[in-house]
């Protein structure tokens, strides 16, 4: 107990006394009277309540307060992602909305197929009908000859049908994975009507990417081809050194593949043009690029695993069941090769349009991870859906970032001291 605290029985508290302190030291008493009451202790005063989250769901009564998780209002939880998310995020999307996602991919890869057996389908009744009625074998060599030529023609027709459906689905991911990140689930009309804005730029896109890789090895093909018209020397070391600058050139494909996949989602979420993007995908990926390409390798050979385990297992019964059914291939084998055949094209199919569908999920979800981790897009988004549900007018939360200011005078301001 101090002295402060202590009062004789029965009597009234005594005064604190307050020392003496010479004049000298400038000191007046007066100026400071003694308490007339004692201060309440600190187990008096009440606690201040913590101040809640600015996001998240609000504290139940009665429950301890305590971290709040960032907000999650779709597909995407707002903040940078784990490893984990990314490689499941991808997969996600198919099952949130399937309709749209794998509806469209089916149709990209209904295209594609329809279009090539349109094209090979009547081309190779008309070869083999024309070597037939040939009269000697060298005009049959001389169709064959042509038929090849006329075949890789014919061949461009399909490539660029898959190359336009190809940058379409592109463009209809990017918009679904932006939009179900803020909670939207969009259908068939809204997808494509978001990714036809942009098919232009995504298509000249698409193109330069498969012209660089057709030229390239174009120039490789015919290489060898003419070190074999040399001799078989040549030929040997024009193999070898494709051999080389075939990896060097995976090498190359690879770094460029990873700093510029960002690309097609620049291209549709920030409304820039393919240089632009270039730049954009060049200093988004700059710090994280070991991150981008493994995230990229492991879900496509993931995908790739498992169209192998569907497909291959098909194929394989069709081929044991023709063998041991009909042995001498002559009625029943080759009903079973067809249905088998048509089976698989089926699962390719199928197989495909999921692929395609995740593949161009993981390029969206990537950009919007590395734009939450380099531009702070998570607080963007928390605002915009904030602002959205009170009503409150927003703009597109996913365009580029305006540079920052500068003062015009800032290069002949003088340098702090």
């Amino acid at each position: 107990m101090s002295d402060h605290d202590w009062q004789a029985p029965g009597g009234a508290p005594v005064p604190p006394q307050v020392p003496d302190v010479p004049a000298a030291a400038g000191f007046d008493p007066a100026a400071f009277p003694p308490p007339t009451a004692a201060a309440p202790p600190m187990s008096a005063v009440p606690p201040t309540a913590p101040v809640p989250p600015s996001y998240g769901p609000p504290p139940v009564a009665g429950a301890p307060l305590g971290w709040t998780p960032p907000p999650k209002p779709g597909l995407l939880p707002l903040h940078p992602l784990g490893f984990g998310t990314l490689l499941w995020a991808p997969f996600a999307v198919l099952r949130r909305n399937p309709a749209a996602t794998f509806g469209t991919g089916l149709v990209v890869q209904l295209i594609s197929a329809i279009a090539t057996i349109a094209v090979i389908a009547p081309f190779m009744f008309f070869v083999v009908t024309r070597v037939e009625s040939a009269s000697s074998s060298a005009d049959a060599d001389a169709l064959m000859s042509g038929a090849v030529g006329g075949f890789l023609l014919l061949m461009l027709v399909p490539m660029l049908l898959s190359l336009v459906a190809s940058a379409f689905l592109q463009g209809v991911m990017v918009v679904d994975v932006a939009s179900g990140t803020l909670g939207d689930r969009l259908r068939f009309g809204a997808l494509w009507k978001g990714a036809a804005k942009r098919i232009w730029p995504l298509l000249g896109w698409t193109a330069m990417v498969a012209g660089a890789i057709t030229v390239v090895f174009g120039v490789l093909v015919l290489a060898i081809v003419l070190a074999a018209l040399v001799g078989p020397a040549a030929l040997l070391v024009a193999v070898l050194i494709g051999l080389l600058a075939g990896l060097g050139l995976l090498v190359l494909g690879a770094w460029l593949g990873t700093k510029l996949s960002l690309v097609p989602s620049v291209i549709v979420l920030e409304g820039v043009g393919i240089r632009t993007a270039m730049r954009r995908s060049w200093q988004l990926t700059t710090g994280y690029f070991w991150r981008t390409l493994g995230t990229l390798l492991l879900v496509g050979i993931i995908l790739s695993m498992a169209s192998q385990i569907v497909v291959q297992p098909v194929s394989l019964i069709g081929t044991i069941l023709a063998a041991i059914i009909d042995p001498t291939g002559a009625g029943a084998a080759i009903a079973i090769t067809v249905v088998t055949m048509v089976v698989t094209l089926v699962l390719s199919l199928l197989i495909g349009a999921i692929t395609a569908v995740v593949q161009a999920a993981l390029v969206a979800v990537i950009y919007i991870d590395l734009r939450m981790r380099t531009e702070a897009l998570d607080l963007e988004l928390v605002r915009h859906i904030e602002q959205r549900d009170a009503g409150m007018p927003v703009t597109d939360p996913y365009r580029a970032p305006a540079p920052a200011p500068t003062r015009p005078d800032a290069a002949s301001a003088p340098a702090w001291p």
